[in-house]
């Protein structure tokens, strides 16, 4: 008799750990040929309030840390996906939607991305910052600090870049995550979220769900306690739904279609002004002088 392959029940990455989604629903990943990949977890509305909850009780100390020190976890996620670059490539290959030279392309896209921002730690600050003019015997500086806690609704493809092009910036700049993977195919953030379990990220700096979007965008939208949204819409319908909640709550919202962007397009993705909107601006007066 065959052996049957085992496959495997990828879990939620909730506070540095991996829970079982509270409701015990499950959506089972198939390839082309109708095979089994993988069974997902079908996150629920309770794991995405225990998410934020998580991520509200990590922000403090992620945003006070040294801006260095976040490089240095940013850099130390990059060489571990470095590690595992055929494993992010299988994954995105798992359900035979993509080629292997195309996966190839978008892990070496998205461990660059890692390292590029891992850079901008440190650096941003004096790009999207400034010392304002003024007429007196003072200096008056404009800074940014983290906006807190930030929902990501990745795009379905590319399914591993498109998550952590947002990710990236958003930790860059000292905020705290909560991301929807991919619906048609969420492998690739689940192996992300195990690179983020071994790399030195504090517990509930990052945290990722799988499942529906009709069922937990509205939830993003809606949650107040979650600070701003970024990520990829479908369709005009997503937007809508985003843009509503967000304005009955206040969020910070930037929302971005296919045809608004391009994620292999280094030069603007790799931008510190892609940290910019998931920033909050600080000016402080000094005297100057005696």
């Amino acid at each position: 008799m065959p052996r049957l392959e085992i496959a495997k029940t990828w879990k939620l990455f909730i506070g540095g750990a991996f829970p079982r989604t509270e409701s015990g629903r499950t959506t089972i990943l198939h390839d082309q040929k109708d095979r089994v990949v993988a069974h997902m977890c079908r996150g629920s509305r309770k794991d995405l309030r225990n998410s934020v909850e998580i991520a509200r009780g990590a922000l403090g100390g992620w945003a006070k840390r040294d801006a260095y020190n976040r490089g240095q976890i940013l850099y130390r996620m990059a060489e571990m996906a470095e590690g595992r670059r055929a494993e992010l490539v299988d994954a995105i290959t798992a359900t035979g939607d993509v080629r292997t030279p195309a996966a190839k392309k978008e892990v070496d896209a998205s461990i660059d991305r890692l390292v590029a921002f891992a850079g901008w730690c440190d650096k941003y600050a004096q790009v999207i910052g400034c010392r304002n003019p003024v007429n007196g015997p003072y200096h008056d500086f404009t800074m940014p600090e983290p906006t807190g806690v930030c929902g990501v609704i990745s795009a379905d493809d590319p399914p591993l870049l498109g998550l952590i092009s947002y990710v990236a910036p958003m930790l860059a700049g000292g905020n705290t995550v909560i991301a929807l993977a991919s619906e048609d195919n969420p492998v690739p953030a689940m192996v992300f979220a195990e690179i983020c379990a071994t790399s030195d990220v504090p517990g509930g700096v990052v945290n990722i769900i799988t499942g529906l979007h009709e069922e937990l965008v509205p939830e993003f939208a809606n949650h107040r306690d979650i600070d701003a949204i970024g990520g990829h819409v479908v369709d005009e319908d997503e937007r809508r739904t985003l843009e509503l909640g967000a304005a009955d709550n206040m969020k910070r919202v930037r929302l971005e279609t296919s045809e608004d962007l391009d994620y292999f397009d280094a030069e603007t993705r790799h931008s510190p002004w892609t940290i910019e909107p998931f920033t909050e601006m600080k000016t402080i007066w000094h005297p100057s002088g005696a």
